[in-house]
Order: structure tokens, then C-alpha cells, then sequence
């Protein structure tokens, strides 16, 4: 599935601001005049830049089990936060009320982090020129409730259809309309409103006593229509397969063995690997396996890793980020050498590099930081049969549970939630209780075929870091990996 192919924006940049202002500046007897002797409040300190975060969200959740609503959610929150940053330190403040008066206190909480310095004015006026990658839609109003529980029915009553053996479904649907507006010290202002939906399904198939689950799902920025008959059809068809097959798996074996990742959602052991350590922050600090590495070879030749947050309607994509720059599409590893980080402004200016327009935070109320949004290793020139071809024997892993990852060193442990061993060039069985466990830099060094059929996964990743979630894409082509270890039931 690729949503992105026939996108056509349908709001200016201009528009963004005019409802960011309309929604969070106006209301409040604000605009961005009346932000300028807050900048000064915060400046009067010897502070080397400031930002304000104003963000009002609203997001919904509806989940029906065996055809029956068990939950529905609905939440509206706003509110704004205060940052200042002197070299290394940082102080931040922030309040669900937006508000000059709150403004102005918070202002006065954040300035205890600087020296005593000259009094300076800050000019608010200058506003960027944000890409347009979705449109401002609101999913919430994009269908009524008797409709979004028909959605789920229909799901649902598709999964049970493909198999007899599926004994049980539960399906969940989740959107968020979110409007967010930055003013900065130096002058700049952006806006951006941005949409979001999932919609997600878990089955349970039984055979001889013996039950398996298969999940499936996708989403991005957009609103309910995409989730056709259609795409539907795919989402029960990947849950269902997912269970039927593991009803007939063997147990792993355990040891060192070739392995080869399929293409699309396996790109989460990239994310989680090797991604985080990449991200500007963990570099500065020295914490990261790749610290201190630009210009050496981390990888095997053909391996290129990159961060987009360019691509139109993903769900991982902004306009911009979180304080106001354009995202971008950053070559973190090229044709196996590392060539740099990822950056929010601080890290960047810490670090004497260029930020990246990966500064990201989960809400008004957290702290930005360097985040990843699309992390995806481009496509080589191998067919996919061709790489199966190549395998004596081997694990075909083709769909990934859950992971850990120790960021300092690298060293991952992966559960496989479908995965396959290949003998003499073929598919043969599937096995259950696949585990992969390596690190992150070693196994980069371990490629040694790309397939040619890189595509992203369908719109459900969600990353953790210090406490905060964001929503992120990943993607990659089938990867051939040598002399990797496997930890296996059998």
C-alpha cells in the first residue's frame, strides 16, 4: 500500500498559519505581536535562544471485541511550553493555560537557569515557509460514530470470513487532530496541523487444541476514507495468515545462521538497532556505539540508511518539526560509511553541525529532542528470489514482535512473529519461537545482499525514548544477513 502516490495538497502554507493563529493565538487574545515582550522577559537572562510551543490536541479510540464496543475514548488538550537554553542547560516550563499571565510566569520560571545579562528585545515576525505533506484534515469529523463502529464491524466480519478457524477478532481504531504553532527567540514562526489515524486488528485462529494470533493494521495522515473496502481486505488477510501459519510452525532451531529479513516492517530492527544510535543527542554524550565514527565504515558496501521526513501522508512525515524547521531527508549512512546524526538546534549547535529537522517532543509538556520520523535503508539490485536462492540453510524472518536494545553497545534481542527456514534455496516450513540477537554495528557489517523491493511498513510504528512516544515510519528491502544468532525453541 502506498498512500502517497496520488497525494495533492489542498491547503497553502499560509492556510497553516491562519488556522494555528484561529485555533490557538486568537482565542486567547493573543497574536504574534503581543509574543514579543515574553521573548524579552526571557532574554533579559543570559539565554542563548528561547522557544514557545503552543499545541491543541484532540484525539478519539474505539475498540470492539468479538462485536461488541468494549472501550470508546475521547480527549481534548491544549496548552503551551516555555523553553530556554544556555549552552548545555536547558529549563522549561509549561501550562494548559494559554495566556499572557501564563505566558509571563512561565517565562520567569525558566530564566533561573541563566546568568544576569543585558537586557535584550526579541522581534517576532518572520515567518517559514513550511512543505505541505497532508492535508489539515480532522479525522474525528471524517465519519460519524454509528459509522466508525460499522468500520470495525466490517473488519472484523472480513477476518472471520477468511478462515474458519479464527475464533476470535478484536479490532481498534484511533485518530488525532493536532494543531501546533512555534515562536522562537530568533524571530521565526511556524505552524503546522496535522492528522493522524490507525486502525488495528488482532485475530486468534485455533487448530487441535493449539491457538496462534496474527495482527495487522496501517495508518498515516489522513483521515477515515482511506480505510476502504479494499485496504481492509489487506489488513484481515495479513492478521489471519499470520495466525494460520504459525497453527502449523515447528519450533526454531537455535545457532548461527544466515538470515534473511523481509522488506517493509522488519526495517523496525533498523529503527531500533542502529537509528537511536544515531540520533544527535546519545553522540554528543559519547553513549553511542557510532560516537565520534563520521567518515569511517560501519556497514558493508551497498548498505545506505537514511531519515525522511519528506514523504507525503507517512505517518512518521511533518511539515515541520517540533521547533519549526523543515524536516528533511538526512543520509545518515552511505554506501556503508557513517556521513552523520540526527539533530534538533541544540544538539546541533553543540556539536558544530547543521540541525536536521528531527527535533521532536510527544506533547506541549515534554522536552524536544532528537528523534527519528522515517528511518528506512535503501534499496540494491537483488531480486528477493535471488536472495532466498543464495541460502543453504537459514531463517526467512518476515515479521517482528517485540525488541530490546542497549543503545551504548548496540546489542539487540528480536522476537520473530513469522519467520521461515529456508533449505537449499527454498521456503520450506515455518517456525515459531525465533529470536534474533546481535549488534546493531556488527550486523550492518554482516549484509551481504540488498534486494531491489524496498518498501515501508503500512502505518503502525510508535517509538519510546525517555518516557516519551511519537509516532514514526520504518522501511527496507529484503536483507541478507550472515552469521547471525538466532535463539530458537527446538
Amino acid at each position: 500500500m502506498n498512500p502517497t502516490d496520488a497525494f495533492t495538497p489542498i491547503q497553502s502554507a499560509e492556510a497553516l498559519f491562519r488556522s494555528a493563529e484561529s485555533t490557538l493565538l486568537a482565542p486567547n487574545g493573543l497574536d504574534a505581536d503581543k509574543l514579543a515582550p515574553v521573548f524579552s522577559r526571557l532574554m533579559a537572562h543570559d539565554v542563548d535562544y528561547a522557544d514557545l510551543y503552543f499545541q491543541y490536541s484532540r484525539s478519539e479510540g474505539w475498540s470492539l471485541e468479538e462485536g461488541v464496543v468494549k472501550s470508546g475514548s475521547f480527549n481534548i488538550d491544549q496548552g503551551v511550553g516555555v523553553r530556554a537554553i544556555s549552552g548545555e542547560k536547558t529549563a522549561f516550563a509549561y501550562s494548559d493555560d494559554i495566556s499572557l499571565d501564563a505566558l509571563a510566569a512561565a517565562a520567569d520560571t525558566t530564566r533561573a537557569i541563566a546568568r544576569v545579562g543585558q537586557s535584550r528585545s526579541a522581534a517576532v515576525a518572520r515567518r517559514g515557509e513550511p512543505r505541505v505533506l497532508y492535508n489539515a484534515v480532522d479525522p474525528l469529523a471524517s465519519l460519524d460514530d454509528p459509522a466508525k463502529v460499522a468500520l470495525l464491524e466490517r473488519l472484523e466480519r472480513k477476518a472471520r470470513a477468511m478462515d474458519p478457524r479464527v475464533i476470535q477478532v478484536m479490532a481498534s481504531l484511533a485518530s488525532e487532530y493536532e494543531v501546533v504553532f512555534i515562536a522562537r527567540s530568533d524571530g521565526h514562526l511556524a505552524a503546522d496541523v496535522r492528522p493522524l489515524v490507525r486502525l488495528s486488528l488482532q485475530v486468534i485462529a485455533e487448530q487441535d487444541g493449539r491457538r496462534e494470533q496474527g495482527t495487522g493494521g496501517g495508518g498515516g495522515r489522513f483521515d477515515y476514507s482511506y480505510f476502504t473496502d479494499g485496504v481492509l481486505e489487506q489488513y484481515a488477510r495479513q492478521a489471519v495468515h499470520q495466525a494460520t501459519v504459525n497453527l502449523d510452525a515447528r519450533p526454531a532451531p537455535a545457532g548461527t545462521m544466515t538470515v534473511v529479513l523481509g522488506a517493509g516492517w522488519p526495517g523496525i530492527l533498523l529503527h531500533e538497532a542502529i537509528g537511536h544510535g544515531l540520533e544527535g543527542d546519545f553522540n554528543r554524550k559519547g553513549s553511542s556505539a557510532f560516537s565520534g565514527r563520521i567518515g569511517e565504515r560501519v556497514a558493508a558496501p551497498g548498505v545506505t540508511v537514511i531519515d525522511d521526513g519528506t514523504i507525503p501522508l507517512r505517518r512518521g512525515s511533518l511539515n515541520v518539526d517540533d521547533e519549526g524547521n523543515p524536516t528533511q531527508r538526512t543520509v545518515l549512512i552511505e554506501d556503508g560509511i557513517l556521513t552523520g546524526y540526527m539533530q534538533d538546534m541544540m544538539n546541533a549547535s553543540l556539536m558544530g553541525m547543521r540541525t536536521t529537522g528531527n527535533a521532536r517532543r510527544e506533547s506541549y509538556s515534554h522536552l524536544t529532542m532528537p528523534r527519528m520520523t522515517n528511518t528506512l535503508m535503501l534499496g540494491g539490485d537483488k531480486h528477493p528470489h535471488e536472495i532466498i536462492a543464495s541460502v543453504k540453510n537459514g531463517l526467512y524472518a518476515v515479521n517482528f514482535g517485540g525488541g530490546q536494545v542497549d543503545i551504548t553497545s548496540g546489542k539487540f534481542v528480536f522476537s520473530a512473529a513469522e519467520a521461515y527456514m529456508i533449505e537449499d534455496g527454498r521456503i520450506t516450513y515455518p517456525v515459531k519461537g525465533a529470536t534474533l540477537i546481535g549488534n546493531g554495528p556488527d550486523a550492518l557489517t554482516r549484509v551481504s545482499m540488498i534486494g531491489n523491493d524496498m518498501e515501508m511498513d503500512s502505518g503502525v510504528g510508535t517509538c519510546g525514548k525517555e518516557g516519551q512516544s511519537v509516532p514514526v515510519g520504518v522501511g527496507q528491502p529484503t536483507l541478507r544477513i550472515d552469521g547471525l544468532t538466532v535463539g530458537g525453541t527446538a
